[in-house]
């Protein structure tokens, strides 16, 4: 019962999250499907990758600083922000939230601590994101991958919590 309770969870978020702003793995189907297919290849994923890094490299020297990685954040979500409808305060919060997050992703990214991000980290952070999002790894992340990814993810905050 309780799996199948979680299965209508995640079907109902996966439906909600084509309409509404994309979460999880269908976010990730949003931001690298660049042939609008529904899927997103490895191909197509390591492609928009290389793109999001050398645009990221503000200053071209082929690292990321973490001036650069807050900044480039920083610039999607005020975007972002400002497309919502939520109050001045809930914003201010988010803000504040996200940006302190930003700079501990940038910790997690920067695995060698030179305080920058080298183009190796970036696409061995991808590689794993990429895995983790294949679920039946095959090579392309389609909305099921997602879909049971999503299960299982719920499924293990559910273990977790209950212990």
């Amino acid at each position: 019962m309780k799996t199948v309770l979680i299965l209508a969870t995640v079907a109902a978020l996966s439906a909600t999250a084509a309409t509404a702003a994309p979460h999880g793995g269908s976010a990730f189907i949003h931001d690298y499907d660049t042939n609008k297919d529904g899927s997103v290849s490895r191909a197509e994923f390591d492609a928009e990758r290389a793109v999001r890094y050398k645009a990221t490299d503000a200053n071209k020297d082929g690292t990321v600083s973490e001036e650069e990685y807050v900044g480039e954040y920083s610039a999607r979500l005020e975007k972002e922000l400002a497309a919502s409808t939520d109050s001045e305060d809930r914003k201010t919060e988010e803000r504040q939230r996200q940006i302190r997050q930003a700079h501990v992703r940038f910790g997690v990214l920067d695995t060698n601590k030179d305080n920058k991000i080298q183009q190796s980290e970036y696409d061995a952070s991808g590689a794993r994101a990429f895995a983790q999002q294949d679920d039946d790894k095959n090579g392309t992340v389609t909305q099921a991958d997602a879909t049971a990814t999503a299960a299982k993810q719920l499924a293990a905050r559910e273990n977790r919590d209950q212990k």
